[in-house]
């Protein structure tokens, strides 16, 4: 007997979108020097949400003016302990409102309501907590007797995790004494928005925080912009490259947070179903737009195939609909344009040769969607197993030994992160040691924690987001972690 869903939508009521917003700037929201602006889509519906403003140079040249003043005069002298009263308030102020931007960014992304209310928002407030405690003990940090903030941090942030995202970035800067000017990504505005409306309930001192909306072009004025001293970005490898041609030169600190195509590398004694599930879990949570997600399986020969039929019987399992529905597991694709670019990746395993099979759900017929797709025959070759899909495809190789399987896994130029699935102990820590990933995972994927580093190696990038090793990004240290 086939039980059917019936719907469980998340109310849209909670959440309040104004027709357009201005830039937050030195504490408040101002229209742009050309009122220059554009629009916020729903994917899952094609629906506009709201115009929002596209910050320009003048635009720019103000949210780093008051930056500065806001370091120099306020936030940088402020003792530690003070600046982590006001953390401790925005984490708080985020637990209250986590609903309301839960649905917000669902609204705005297209990810599933169950991940943005059960994974997203908690991180959230985790950072902000996780953070806010390191405030007035960094000199126990091991950076030196006496670390000093950088700064104006310069942050760029992704449309995959809006609000998760500006947490990694903004709570350890702050925390360490600097100030910022954050950059929100062109199709997912709208949860930075109501961060800066939570900057003023927290009643932060203006131009501690000033967030800009706008494309590709409002960013690169940021990075290239004199007052700035730190840049950090997540994002593209393409883009990463441009940022650090535009920073040579120069004393600003940089960390980039850049593309990946993960190894998920499952030995013949790993636990099937307990595997299966992490599988899922690693490409198609967020519908694969995730930088670390596990996109390339590496299953051992003797168990390939029945990994495989497991695996499609699980994919058929997976509901794709409507993301403010709480039974919905794959949600909307971003935006018009990642959608193609994850199409003619997939028409290219086609010609190639792989196989390819997709879940059998049906696609609404408004908005971005692909459903859950794995391509088998895949060899190193292919360009499916090359370049980065940032979509819901798996590529499916094989491999004999444990060298092999090495091997394979460190065939990339990327290397943010790797999984391994096998109950020996010992084999763990043998692959750990040898595959070449900022992140491996041991028998789970894609979990996260603010007390855990994370960054990759290659062209994934370089740095390290969130614990203690997160903390160094911001400060101007004696001693080099």
């Amino acid at each position: 007997m086939v039980f059917e869903y019936a719907p469980a939508p998340e109310s849209r009521s909670i959440v309040s979108i104004a027709p357009e917003y201005g830039l937050f700037i030195d504490g408040g929201f101002t229209a742009p020097v050309d009122d220059q602006l554009f629009t916020t889509t729903n994917p899952a519906t094609e629906e506009v949400l709201s115009r929002v403003s596209e910050a320009r140079e003048h635009d720019v040249d103000r949210a780093v003016a008051a930056a500065r003043r806001a370091f120099e005069q306020t936030w940088g002298p402020m003792p530690g302990a003070e600046r982590a009263k006001y953390l401790y308030r925005i984490a708080r102020l985020i637990q209250e409102r986590s609903r309301e931007l839960a649905v917000l960014e669902t609204l705005d992304n297209g990810k599933p309501i169950k991940e943005t209310r059960d994974v997203d928002l908690p991180l959230v407030a985790a950072h902000f907590f996780y953070h806010a405690g390191w405030a007035d003990k960094l000199e126990h940090a091991g950076y030196g007797p006496s670390p000093r903030p950088l700064g104006v941090a310069g942050q760029i942030i992704p449309w995959n995790f809006p609000l998760l995202m500006l947490a990694w970035k903004v709570a350890p800067a702050l925390a360490c004494g600097n100030t910022v000017v954050l950059k929100a990504a062109e199709t997912t505005p709208l949860t930075a928005l109501a961060f800066a409306e939570i900057c003023q309930q927290a009643d932060l001192p203006p131009g501690v925080v000033n967030i800009l909306t706008g494309a590709g072009d409002t960013g690169r004025m940021l990075v290239e912009h004199p007052g700035t001293d730190k840049i950090a970005f997540t994002g593209s490898t393409d883009v990463g490259r441009s940022i650090m041609r535009a920073v040579a030169g120069t004393d600003k600190r940089l960390t980039l947070e850049l593309g990946g195509k993960g190894a998920n590398v499952v030995f013949d004694d790993a636990p099937i179903d307990e595997t299966v599930e992490g599988i899922v879990s690693g490409i198609f949570f967020n519908q694969g737009h995730v930088c670390c997600a596990g996109s390339r399986l590496l299953l051992q020969e003797s168990v390939a195939d029945e990994v495989v039929e497991r695996l499609k019987e699980r994919l058929s399992t997976l509901r794709l609909g409507d993301p403010l529905d709480k039974n919905t597991d794959i949600g909307a694709i971003n935006s018009a344009e990642q959608l193609a670019r994850i199409d003619e990746l997939a028409k290219s395993g086609e010609e190639e040769n792989a196989e390819r099979w997709s879940s059998p759900c049906p696609l609404p017929d408004r908005g971005w969607w692909f459903p859950p797709t794995i391509f088998t025959g895949v060899t190193q070759a292919h360009r499916i197993a090359r370049e980065e899909i940032f979509g819901p495809v798996l590529s499916v190789l094989t491999f004999r030994t444990p060298d092999e399987a090495v091997a394979k896994a460190n065939n990339t130029p990327f290397g943010l992160s790797a999984g391994i699935w096998t109950e020996k102990g010992s084999r763990i820590l043998w692959m750990a040691q040898r595959m070449r990933a900022g992140v491996v995972w041991a028998n789970t994927f894609n979990r996260f924690d603010p007390t855990s580093p994370f960054g990759g190696y290659k062209e994934s990038g370089f740095g390290r987001e969130g614990g203690i090793q997160g903390l160094g990004a911001y400060l101007a240290t004696e001693v080099a972690r």
